[in-house]
């Protein structure tokens, strides 16, 4: 099979990361595969040795019909079976492409249960025919769009992300070294990983943290993600405000997940809205104790291993880190290798590979 990944870029994202995953599991596979972004390369990227061919795309009109124009070519000289692409700017484009270029069938990706407002749920409702499958990687997702008639029922599927099950498996040695290495001590360190956008709700997490530092003085709070527009200065000024400046700590982008997981006592997620989030997945593969909030397909990824919570509500949210706070150690040990062996049973990367394979064959037959 011949199969073309339409992106919208390759910065350091969940979705990013998991289509490239996903693509080189089906490049190892022996499917011939080649990455379409819209894009410019972006400061900070996710590396792939794939065949990538940039757009260059930007929001001018001019730009948007060389964009598609430089497209066509690259798919009339690749000629793929397939266009499966990701997220809004790529799904519409991947459907135009279709219209336009007689390019493949196309499988639209949905990575989140908001993708905008209204005008981009009408897009998706009249571009559907342009599309064989539109496939959420969660049921919170697809039950969204489905709703909003953005989707037809008949043509949605649900396919959750992976894991990279030996990439994120715990090592006791690189912990040991880590916590030395930053003189941790006897403090409890949550870890938060993500982009510090609206979406996150860093103000939700920094105000549950502030009410865990007035009862847990050895509770700290590192937050590695990638600073979005003009959310930062809004966010550390809160923290400042909130009394928490020395017991935050702004990593800033991080390509070392792994060990800053390792590193960590336990990790929280405060969200105000998620598809299905990949850290999350990650730190439970790490055997973290994980306290989240309830939103998008993160109750379906968590299941009974770990803590859900409501969205927006600081106090919630700080009763539950409190509560893991003072959970034995041997116990949360117990509760992370639960969340391991949940995402071992469920939501391997490896796994889900075969299961877009199967999905890409049935939905191609009758389309031959």
């Amino acid at each position: 099979m011949r199969i073309a990944y339409v992106l919208t870029s390759l910065g350091m994202g969940g979705a990013e990361r998991q289509v490239l995953a996903l693509a080189d599991r089906m490049a190892a596979r022996g499917h011939a595969v080649a990455l379409l972004v819209l894009r410019p390369r972006q400061p900070e990227e996710w590396p792939t040795p794939l065949e990538t061919d940039r757009l260059d795309m930007r929001k001018t009109p001019v730009s948007f019909l060389s964009a598609l124009m430089k497209a066509g070519r690259f798919l009339r000289a690749f000629q793929p079976d397939l266009l499966h692409s990701h997220t809004f700017p790529a799904n519409m484009t991947a459907r135009l492409l279709h219209l336009f270029s007689n390019a493949a069938p196309v499988i639209s990706t949905i990575h989140n249960v908001y993708e905008g407002s209204w005008p981009r749920m009408a897009a998706y409702c009249l571009t559907d025919p342009l599309s064989l499958r539109s496939v959420a990687v969660s049921s919170a997702a697809a039950d969204r769009y489905v709703r909003l008639k953005a989707v037809p029922a008949r043509k949605c599927s649900v396919l959750t992300n992976g894991i990279d099950i030996a990439e994120f498996a715990p090592d006791p040695e690189r912990r040991a070294r880590m916590r030395a290495g930053v003189q941790a001590g006897s403090e409890f360190i949550w870890l938060a990983v993500g982009r510090i956008t609206p979406a996150k709700d860093y103000p939700n997490l920094l105000r549950a943290f502030s009410r865990v530092r007035a009862v847990n003085c050895a509770a700290r709070l590192w937050i590695a993600g990638e600073s979005v527009g003009g959310e930062f200065a809004g966010v550390q000024a809160l923290a400042f405000e909130l009394g928490l400046g020395d017991f935050v700590r702004w990593l800033g982008l991080r390509r070392d997940t792994p060990a800053l997981l390792d590193l960590a006592d336990g990790f929280v997620l405060a969200s105000a809205w998620e598809g299905m989030p990949l850290v999350l997945g990650e730190a439970m593969a790490m055997e973290k104790p994980v306290v989240a909030t309830d939103v998008g397909g993160v109750r379906e990824l968590v299941g009974e291993a770990g803590v859900l919570v409501p969205a927006k509500s600081p106090d919630a949210l700080a009763q539950a880190m409190l509560a893991l706070m003072a959970t034995p150690v041997e116990d949360r040990c117990a509760i992370g290798h639960a969340a391991r062996v949940r995402i071992l049973g469920g939501f391997s990367m490896d796994v889900k590979a075969i299961e877009w394979e199967i999905l890409y064959n049935s939905v191609l037959q009758p389309a031959k």
